[in-house]
């Protein structure tokens, strides 16, 4: 039996509504308060603030990279280790066959009880993860399997330990060989995509966001803390809007290639409805990218990046450019 629904903080009045269908018994009744639940959840995730879609993207129930293997792959069979230090339990690595696709997965794992988000220190990876990752990818590469990565992660841990084995180098070295690596890579962040820790991963030919899910260059509570020196509900709010970090901001930045779309009320609400959803975007994904010859992907995908971003050239740009002749 599935877990009952834990409610968000914006929900109070999808809450009611449900609570209110769960004691009728008198059809007509029923559906009529079906058919107003339905509008009352499309309206409410249809306005999210930045904020709020942050705590979707962190909902406890959110199906995480563990769930999708078991809903979106035929065959798994998982790879431990980086060669060097350990198993880093916060990504799983692991060669998998999707449809009639054969893959190399690499996914963050944040844990859904304590036990295992103690395990896998909430979904923050130490060097040797991002290593194992690599190493991986690298093993992919050699046999000509594409990569598919899960990105969901609050950031890299910040541990001196961390530090001391080389956090920043290997995820700049992931970056690196990710975007040199001859075979195709599709990237889909499924819920929080918090900072390096999501960009150590993150290099790819395509890469997507679920509907509800975030991607930033720092946490809105970490931004808050340093811009306002507190991290309260009101500069959070500011911090998240400020950050442009939603799947809507970043496709029209053009950071990401495509938004996933999530059943109604997000992924937590029908988790085998989001896998049948994600399946189906990765196997037209392998399918695209598999036709392309490999330097054509390569280029495609140095390019993708190399234009990201845009600037202005104003009158203070050019009367720059003029002292400098």
């Amino acid at each position: 039996m599935a877990d009952p629904i834990e409610y968000l903080p914006f929900e109070a009045e999808i809450q009611a509504l449900e609570a209110a269908l769960a004691k009728l018994t008198d059809s007509e009744e029923v559906r009529r308060i079906r058919r107003e639940l339905t509008s009352l959840i499309r309206k409410i995730y249809n306005n999210l603030s930045a904020w709020d879609t942050i705590l979707v993207s962190r909902h406890r129930q959110r199906p995480q990279t563990v769930d999708y293997i078991d809903m979106i792959c035929d065959e798994f069979v998982e790879l431990h280790g980086d060669r060097a230090i350990g198993d880093d339990r916060a990504i799983r690595t692991g060669f998998a066959r999707i449809g009639d696709h054969r893959v190399l997965l690499v996914g963050q794992q944040k844990g859904h009880t304590l036990k295992e988000r103690n395990e896998c220190l909430f979904g923050c990876a130490h060097p040797e993860g991002y290593r194992k990752a690599l190493g991986k990818m690298k093993l992919a590469a050699k046999f000509k399997l594409p990569v598919i990565c899960l990105i969901d992660t609050p950031g890299a841990y910040p541990g001196i330990g961390a530090e001391e084995r080389g956090q920043a180098q290997l995820i700049a070295t992931n970056l690196l060989e990710m975007a040199r690596l001859e075979t195709p890579i599709v990237c889909v962040v499924i819920g929080e995509g918090g900072s390096g820790g999501a960009l150590g991963i993150g290099i790819g030919d395509r890469v997507s966001m679920l509907e509800f899910a975030y991607y930033s260059v720092i946490s809105p509570e970490g931004c808050a803390g340093i811009l306002w020196k507190e991290a309260n509900d009101q500069t959070k709010r500011l911090a998240a809007d400020a950050l442009k970090l939603t799947a809507r901001d970043l496709f029209r930045l053009h950071v990401i290639d495509e938004i996933i779309a999530e059943p109604l009320g997000g992924a937590h609400r029908d988790p085998r409805q989001m896998g049948n959803i994600l399946k189906t975007y990765l196997l037209r994904s392998l399918r695209d990218l598999k036709q392309l010859p490999t330097d054509e992907l390569l280029e495609q995908r140095y390019q993708k990046f190399r234009k990201m971003g845009v600037f202005d050239e104003g009158a203070a740009g050019e009367a720059a450019a003029a002292g400098n002749q």
